[in-house]
């Protein structure tokens, strides 16, 4: 059986690697200066595994040689032969050092010395033995330094490294002796006296041993709630609802709050009043919350087991109402802010959004790029604004802008690979940064309200992210305005898992089928257990 050594070349260095494990020291005192023809052509040298077990040193070149030995440690410069399996034998490269051609050097067997006078390896106090090389001495000569100097500082240096290694092992072990006693029944009274990160992991084991003896539910008996957004509208939304109970109390609260009959204009319409932004986002909103009585009575498990909820754009809102967040009240002044503000920035330029179609082969980001330039060179508007506002699925964006920019991307969609596009019913361009002037009377809004915690996880559009109890929500709410939703993100991060593991049940509450729509396409596996709860 054959040893292979390979050998990688560094400045001032040879490192050499074992098919085994990896040599624990590199050499850089002496540079190689020439090998076997067979490691200039190929890099490998092959030594008898036979002849290292038997102490047999092999010579590299006719110039240099390598001393190689089986440790049983590993720490010092010479070991006595010490086999511990037949194929598990670990080897360490000493040194590299010129001798005379077809020269050998033999250790012996009984104590590990060397045949040229060298001590064994038991004496670790010097740990350079051997003498220097000629060029090594040239340098130090030139530096003032001597022979026994330079050997006594390299030694210092490796007692030193031992003696930092003897004090990070008695750190590491006083920590977890530390983390061991804050467990402890006896020392839990004591715990006010320990480091604050102690005090840390105290509690997060308690609260590990809670968890573990609380039941683990299987993903399939858990339940995602997700709210639409803007666009989900429909005349008659609304009237499946009203048999059950609160549902007329909280549409008489929002006409209050808002200052018109919602559930007049939810059930009749007109539906170009309805498409407004200001009568459309509360509508969206109220009927979305109202759902969720109709929900409590139909699906009482799947409420109790929601684990994560997230809404579309001003869906958003009523996700934070349902985790607790924001109160109904609050949430539906904040909504009405939100619908007058954006609807008074959509008056001050003329915008719109358009859903593109891609296929694999579509270049968006170059029909968006030829967009600005034809509105900033043939139309004369010197800031331009043509982003992707929503993302949707894989195949589908939605792209936001001057009024300009969307004709033109409906008109040339073909050139750029683009399958087919359709023009959304909204007032403005949302979601960029043409909705600047409606962030600070949001924010403005948001100022004054309690922010709860979110009884479960709960997504941002701004960040894909679940929000954190600490996040600031007027500045988070506010950037929803020009910021892109990020709803295939969202989807990704809720539903991806290993193969084989289960998925939760997904329910739409909201009119519409438009988020059952965009999960089929990012993930048709999660989409099987999806449920709607019709309005």
């Amino acid at each position: 059986m054959a040893l292979i050594l390979q050998k990688h070349k560094f400045v001032g260095a040879t490192l050499v690697l074992s098919q085994f494990r990896q040599f624990s020291r590199i050499v850089n005192s002496v540079r190689m200066k020439r090998v076997t023809l067979q490691l200039q052509r190929q890099g490998l040298l092959h030594i008898d595994l036979d002849l290292i077990k038997s102490n047999q040193i092999s010579t590299l070149s006719h110039k240099e040689s390598a001393i190689l030995c089986e440790t049983d440690q590993g720490n010092t410069a010479k070991c006595s032969v010490s086999q511990q399996t037949s194929n598990k034998c670990s080897y360490k490269l000493l040194q590299l050092k010129p001798c005379k051609t077809n020269s050998k050097r033999n250790f012996s067997s009984n104590n590990g010395s060397a045949s040229d006078g060298t001590s064994d390896g038991s004496n670790t106090e010097n740990v350079v033995q051997q003498k220097l090389p000629r060029r090594v001495l040239k340098r130090l000569h030139k530096q003032g330094v001597s022979e026994e100097q330079f050997i006594s500082k390299l030694n210092s240096t490796f007692e030193n490294m031992k003696e930092q290694r003897k004090s990070i092992d008695k750190k590491d072990k006083l920590e977890d002796l530390l983390k061991s006693m804050s467990t402890e029944p006896r020392y839990l009274s004591e715990t006010d006296n320990f480091p604050s990160d102690l005090e840390r992991h105290r509690q997060w084991e308690k609260q590990k041993k809670l968890a573990s003896i609380a039941p683990k539910k299987s993903p399939s008996q858990t339940s995602v709630i997700l709210f639409p957004g803007q666009g989900s509208q429909v005349v008659g939304m609304g009237k499946k609802l009203l048999p059950f109970p609160r549902v007329h109390d909280l549409y008489e609260e929002a006409s209050s709050l808002l200052g018109f009959d919602l559930l007049k204009i939810c059930l009749n319409g007109p539906k170009s009043e309805l498409d407004k932004t200001k009568y459309c986002q509360p509508a969206v909103v109220i009927t979305s919350l109202a759902a969720i009585e109709k929900f409590k009575e139909e699906h009482p498990q799947a409420l109790e087991s929601c684990v994560a909820t997230a809404g579309f754009s001003v869906g958003e809102f009523a996700a934070l109402v349902f985790c607790g967040v924001l109160s109904f009240p609050d949430a539906v002044k904040l909504v009405k802010v939100r619908a007058e503000a954006m609807q008074k920035a959509s008056e001050m330029v003329a915008s719109g959004m358009l859903s593109v179609f891609l296929a694999h082969d579509s270049n968006l980001s170059l029909a968006i790029k030829t967009a600005k330039d034809y509105c900033q060179e043939r139309r004369g508007i010197e800031n331009p604004v043509c982003v992707v506002a929503n993302y949707l699925f894989p195949e589908c964006k939605v792209i936001a802008g001057h009024e300009e920019a969307i004709e033109f991307l409906s008109t040339n969609a073909k050139e750029f690979g683009i399958l087919r596009t359709k023009r959304l019913a909204v007032s403005g361009a949302f979601h960029t940064n043409l909705m600047e002037s409606a962030v600070q009377p949001l924010q403005r809004a948001l100022a004054g309200m309690k922010i709860g915690s979110p009884k479960f996880t709960v997504y941002s559009n701004v960040t894909n992210a679940p929000y954190h109890p600490k996040t600031n929500f007027a500045h988070m709410l506010g950037q929803q305005l020009v910021k892109p939703v990020k709803w295939e993100q969202i989807m990704h991060n809720i539903y991806s898992r290993d193969k084989g593991v289960e998925f939760p049940n997904t329910y739409e509450i909201g009119p519409g089928r438009q988020m059952g729509t965009f999960l089929k396409q990012v993930n048709l596996l999660a989409h099987k257990q999806y449920h709607n709860v019709e309005v």
